[in-house]
């Protein structure tokens, strides 16, 4: 990763019952075994899409376990010298607080308290969203984000179909950008694709020609000079990052990690924009 310009990685994370424990972590773990990771930070991308947490122990939990074993951590991905969490679906989140008499503010708030009262940093929560949902532009910032973010996108252009090519994916993905820079009023990490097809896990059976939205080397190209055009455009965006799904997304096609058939050519396509300094 550090050898092709990526500064570093958002590992997804998961905890949740029974006992609350974390899993799926293999690929974190592997990291923090790694001799050369103080080359590429990483940070979390807190995969809420369940019924966990259910009670403010089960989030108060949570918060210290990132707390105690991650934030702490030189390698952890920190924005002005504060932590960095994505949350997967600021939505989700939300409604699930509210199955337990909470708010995402209520939350959140807690967790900056439960951080600082261990001496840490406050915490950069980044909401995972679409440009197109309410409370971009009216309460996130009050709900105690810091900025917007997301996993993938799947639509394609202005009437936000989903994407039957790459082309049609990129211009959505645009889109979303250009409506972030219009309504947003915190930063926005930049978000951007390698491509999308589900056939390896069954195919997308809501449309099946979602599936032939992969990229070819130089599609991927110019996807990310336009990512990189939108970081450097300003004033809107004070930070510039990106971030791009996935490093090994095979079950969804969305891929940039090296492999037999396309070697390297995804990641010379990351060096090639990206390696010149900016962060990504």
């Amino acid at each position: 990763m550090a050898a092709y310009g990526i500064q570093y990685v958002v590992f997804d994370w998961y905890m949740g019952p029974p006992g609350n424990t974390v899993y799926l972590d293999h690929a974190l773990q592997a990291y923090l075994c790694a001799p050369e990771r103080a080359d590429v930070k990483f940070s979390l991308l807190w995969a809420n899409h369940s019924r966990f947490p259910a009670s403010l122990a089960d989030w108060d939990g949570l918060v210290r376990y990132w707390s105690a074993n991650y934030f702490p951590r030189p390698e952890f991905l920190k924005i002005d010298g504060h932590p960095v969490v994505f949350v997967f679906s600021a939505d989700m989140l939300e409604a699930q607080a509210k199955t337990f008499g909470q708010t995402t503010q209520s939350l959140l708030a807690r967790a900056q308290s439960i951080v600082q009262a261990a001496g840490g940093q406050s915490v950069q929560f980044i909401a995972g969203t679409g440009a197109s949902a309410p409370f971009i532009s009216a309460t996130a910032k009050a709900e105690g984000y810091s900025g917007f973010s997301a996993y993938n996108y799947q639509q394609g252009p202005a009437d936000m179909h989903m994407s039957h090519s790459y082309a049609e994916l990129d211009q959505g993905y645009r889109a979303q950008w250009q409506l972030f820079a219009q309504k947003a009023d915190l930063p926005l990490i930049v978000p951007a694709t390698s491509g999308w097809d589900k056939r390896p896990w069954g195919g997308t059976t809501a449309d099946r020609q979602h599936d032939n939205s992969e990229s070819s080397p130089e599609q991927f190209r110019q996807h990310l000079q336009a990512a990189r055009a939108r970081m450097d455009s300003g004033p809107w965006q004070s930070w510039k990052y990106a971030v791009i799904c996935c490093w090994n997304e095979y079950g969804e096609g969305s891929f940039i990690e090296p492999t037999e058939q396309g070697r390297f050519q995804y990641l010379e396509q990351v060096k090639a924009v990206f390696g010149g300094g900016a962060q990504r």
